[in-house]
């Protein structure tokens, strides 16, 4: 590596160009008085099935948008490593993620406010939620229809009427908005997809504001460490095309490269625990305890059935397929026009529980199978599949360095399962998922069992396939955490500040104190939306809920 030229200087460094970088590089740059930086490691997504949505599981296996991240191995899931996929392109994962819009239960930002982080409950947060959405529900007290980002639900059958039907049959509920009033039960899935097109964030946030001239871009720009006069934060070092150069900001440093990244690079510029960096040979500059701790992750299994033939018409098959292709292509509409998800269904696997603590993401059974057949040429995989949440767990990792290098991945250690209650109540989940595919309006479709079998059904037998087969939701939090001034632990606080230095703030999903109840894309655009608005001095009035 060489040394460039001297630095360029803007108001606002935002490292990474992501779901909150996007954000923050559009509301920043609104101010033509502030000249914003975003770096970004990663490149534009590209090929032709980028913006389809039904394609994603192909863009999640893209190695070339993909962090490609392992875990270590899981000691309470059979030592198994885990696959990581974080995207590492512009839109950083919402370029291939699943697309599904769940923002967790309201009780779960006021559990934030109830910690002492003022501004944080669910009275506050409501009013950036309904600022990014332009919502499939209308403008109304829950929703906002003015945002970049288009929430839709599928319009086709794609099983809702069954899936619904099998539900309220095992003794669970309809909603008709479970960012309602009424945040249980089943729904149609809520998804980002804008006009038939994937929600990548870079397309909706962050093009439009390209346009300005106070806004620019390095992509292909990995960051390495944030630089420092005294205790104040006043650049970012990185590396492009073997060099390493520098960009110094005027005003503030943020860091908004997610729960592995931004905590990595506090990490690299000496912030964390002191004894953990010294092992690395790195001088520890300001004593975070917490930095990288408090890991938080959705546990994850899938289960399938076998689906009788005939019961459907399979829209996987080639010829099939293409017209679908086709009719994406040229209206963006159809079957492909989707990610495939029939429904969310969120339960409480107790009676006593206050929220849910499961969430089911019901997969279409005319779109289960993996992969294009055809007769006699490839035989169809017909199997309907249910992927489990579990959206409340006890067990806590934690991410380190592997070494001092920043082109080294972190090593991430999520502990799954490490507490027993976690897996009693996956076990719990599997049961009810079990119950509610047993039900008449589904079982029309049912040829029997495949994962994990009908022949898993002790306890002793159903936690054995839980430690076996148990993955992660991709919804990583924590590792960055908001705190009060009397939490040892916390990162920053209820501000996004670093503790210990100045003009330094990390904003994304790595604050989160805890994980909501949902899928995390949703609740990371609102802090973003949020914490642009405290850079520039003023919030939007709370919501009267």
């Amino acid at each position: 590596m060489t040394k460039a030229g001297s630095a360029r200087s803007f108001d606002y460094v935002i490292v990474g160009a992501g779901s909150a970088g996007c954000v923050l590089g559009n509301r920043l740059s609104e101010e033509t008085d502030a000249s914003v930086l975003l770096l970004e490691a990663g490149g534009r997504a590209t090929g032709f099935f980028k913006d389809m949505p039904i394609a994603f599981p192909r863009y999640v296996r893209r190695h070339d948008l993909n962090w490609n991240f392992v875990s270590e191995p899981e000691p309470y899931a059979n030592n198994r490593r885990i696959e990581v996929p974080r995207g590492k392109a512009l839109g950083g994962s919402t370029a291939i993620n699943g697309m599904v819009y769940a923002r967790g239960h309201r009780l779960d930002y006021d559990d934030w406010a109830l910690s002492g982080l003022a501004g944080w409950s669910y009275a506050d947060v409501l009013p950036y939620f309904r600022r990014s959405e332009n919502s499939w529900a209308g403008d109304n007290l829950f929703h906002g229809t003015g945002g970049p980002m288009d929430v839709v639900t599928p319009t086709d059958n794609q099983m809702y009427r069954e899936l619904r039907d099998s539900v309220v049959a095992a003794g669970f509920p309809a909603t008709a908005d479970y960012h309602g009033e009424h945040s249980e039960g089943i729904q149609r899935a809520e998804l980002t997809i804008n006009r038939g097109l994937r929600g990548n964030v870079a397309r909706l946030y962050l093009a439009p504001a390209l346009r300005r001239p106070n806004l620019s871009l390095l992509s292909r720009a990995h960051a390495t460490r944030v630089l420092f006069e005294g205790k104040r934060a006043v650049g970012v070092e990185y590396l492009q095309n073997g060099q390493v150069h520098a960009v110094r900001a005027r005003r503030e440093v943020i860091l908004a490269g997610g729960s592995y990244g931004s905590a990595q690079l506090l990490m690299l510029s000496g912030i964390g625990a002191a004894g953990e960096l010294t092992r690395h040979g790195i001088s520890p500059f300001v004593d975070l305890p917490g930095v990288g701790k408090n890991l938080v992750e959705h546990p994850f299994l899938f289960l399938g059935w076998k689906t009788r033939v005939g019961t459907y018409r399979d829209k996987l098959r080639l010829d099939r397929a293409a017209l679908l292709v086709l009719q994406w292509f040229f209206f963006r509409t159809g079957a492909f026009a989707t990610n495939g998800t029939g429904a969310n269904v969120f339960v409480r696997t107790e009676p006593h529980l206050d929220r849910p603590d499961m969430q089911y993401t019901c997969v279409s059974v005319e779109l289960s199978s993996n992969d294009i057949w055809f007769p006699f040429v490839r035989k169809a995989d017909r199997m309907l599949r249910c992927g489990i949440s579990m959206i409340r767990e006890d067990s806590r990792g934690e991410i380190t360095l592997r070494s001092a290098d920043p082109r080294d991945p972190p090593r991430i250690l999520f502990n799954l399962f490490r507490e027993r209650a976690d897996v009693e109540r996956m076990i719990r989940g599997v049961r009810i998922a079990r119950k509610i595919y047993g039900q008449p309006p589904l079982q029309q479709f049912i040829a029997g069992e495949l994962i994990p079998g009908e022949h898993v059904r002790s306890d002793e037998d159903l936690e054995r396939f839980v430690r076996s087969e148990g993955a992660i939701t991709q919804h990583p939090v924590g590792t960055c955490r908001m705190g009060t001034d009397n939490d040892p632990n916390a990162v920053v606080d209820a501000a996004l500040k670093v503790r210990g230095v100045e003009a330094l703030r990390v904003v994304d999903a790595s604050v989160m104190p805890n994980v909501p109840g949902g899928n995390t894309n949703a609740p990371t655009i609102m802090i973003a939306e949020k914490a642009a608005d405290m850079l520039r001095g003023r919030l939007l009035p709370r919501a009267q809920v």
